[in-house]
């Protein structure tokens, strides 16, 4: 038996369903199983935190209304208000011992990079990464430690591969890397104002004009 369990009971369906729900103080939810219908479920609040609000990935056991028999699943999806930022409902998905299954780990990062002490960036691209595996094999989520973590360097999804895991993006992926800081650019010069209409051309042609001048009224002077 999963160390997390959960009480649930089967409520309507339908948005009138989800929405009597909701006035009693519970979250309307759905497990589902493949090969088998679904189950709207209602849950209370509490008793989704440690499941919903959590870094890791965890198989647990749900128990419908008074059923005594435990339905392994995990949490597929929730969805929150744009506004208030409150769950409003979840995915529960059944899960079948020695049968392969797809879900979504958390990738986490672990202490500071030695880049980004020296001036770089962290740039962190892959948060989740999406994985088939057996139930048994499922890690709770992928912690990396990038204390070592030079500026230039990556973390890709080949170094946290594992037996039993099958990624869904290519092994090449990039999870973190610490980049060069970028390059302050260098002011130029204003230029210097020219009369309007003329090029800096024609501007060095009068200048050389007005000094031949100059130089002419000299030479006279001195006949």
């Amino acid at each position: 038996m999963s160390e997390i369990t959960l009480k649930a009971v089967k409520r309507g369906t339908g948005k009138k369903g989800a929405k009597k729900v909701r006035a009693n103080g519970m979250i309307p939810g759905i497990f589902y199983t493949e090969g088998s219908e679904s189950i709207p479920v209602a849950v209370h609040p509490l008793a989704l935190r440690p499941i919903v609000y959590t870094a890791h990935k965890k198989i647990f056991d749900l128990f419908i209304d008074e059923s005594t028999q435990p339905l392994e699943c995990v949490l597929k999806d929730t969805s929150f208000h744009p506004v208030t930022d409150k769950l409003l409902h979840f995915d529960l998905f059944g899960v079948k011992s020695g049968k392969l299954m797809g879900v979504e780990v958390p990738i986490l990062l672990k202490g500071q990079a030695i880049g980004v002490r020296d001036g770089g960036v962290l740039q962190h691209t892959l948060h989740r990464a999406k994985l088939h595996c057996l139930p048994a094999d499922m890690p709770d989520s992928f912690e990396i430690d990038i204390s070592n973590l030079a500026i230039g360097k990556s973390v890709h999804v080949k170094d946290i591969t594992r037996e039993g895991i099958h990624f869904d993006v290519s092994l090449d992926t990039v999870i973190v890397s610490v980049l060069h800081p970028r390059l302050v650019k260098e002011e130029t010069p204003v230029a210097e104002k020219v009369e309007e209409g003329a090029t800096p051309a024609e501007e060095a042609v009068k200048d050389d004009k007005k000094d031949s001048k100059k130089e002419t009224k000299k030479e006279s002077k001195k006949d």
